[in-house]
């Protein structure tokens, strides 16, 4: 028996830049594109009628209301869809003013960064499993402040978490790092004691951790 298929509804007000992307996800075996929207009233009805699993939204849109008022109106409605906010920004600030902590199911991605498919691809898995996922160059551009928690981890350990930041799983992290899995669940785990975080589902601890990443860095 074959998976159910993420239902995902793409906002996007440029008619080509949303060809394309309709185009690439209607490829995936496991992605069903499920409608359409170029502005924030569309949007806010397609995600009311259409209950989509996640909804990739431009972050600006025509008209009165842009991608974070959107995104923020169809969470307060239904706050199980996930959002993977689409942007031009790099600015960390448009990240934090997101309210990461209040519902699960979040990611910000460059537009830039769509060109690689597996990146889109792995924000709109991990919104539809609920998590946190940054855009991995976004990330690259942040350092833990002197002091902070995040601050007092390891340099091994500060790379695990940025890496979870990013959406990998424990299995990816380990490729990417050349190290065994058991050895990112290790430095995971130890991670989650020292952000007093143990305790809880995997999933909030996930999402927990990222936050803290988040939280406690600065742009370099």
């Amino acid at each position: 028996m074959s998976e159910q298929k993420i239902k995902v509804a793409v906002v996007e007000d440029e008619a080509l830049f949303r060809e394309m992307l309709v185009g690439a996800l209607s490829r995936q075996a496991g992605i069903e594109v499920m409608g359409t929207a170029d502005d924030a009233g569309q949007a806010i009805e397609l995600a009311r009628s259409g209950k989509p699993d996640v909804v990739l939204m431009d972050i600006e849109l025509p008209g009165e209301m842009d991608g974070i008022e959107a995104a923020l109106a169809i969470k307060k409605e239904s706050p199980g869809i996930g959002i993977v906010i689409l942007s031009s920004h790099d600015d960390p600030r448009y990240v934090t003013s997101l309210p990461l902590g209040e519902s699960n199911g979040w990611a910000y991605l460059l537009k830039h960064s769509v060109r690689d498919l597996s990146a889109l691809i792995l924000a709109i898995e991990g919104c539809a499993r609920g998590m946190v996922v940054m855009d991995p160059s976004l990330m690259d551009r942040l350092s833990p402040q002197e002091g902070s928690p995040v601050d007092r981890l390891t340099p091994r350990q500060q790379d695990v978490l940025r890496l979870l930041a990013e959406g990998l799983s424990n299995a990816a992290i380990a490729r990417r790092l050349g190290l065994e899995e058991r050895s990112v669940e290790s430095y995971i785990n130890v991670i989650y004691q020292h952000l007093e975080l143990s305790g809880e589902p995997e999933i909030n601890m996930r999402v927990k951790a990222a936050l803290a990443f988040l939280k406690s860095s600065r742009t370099r």
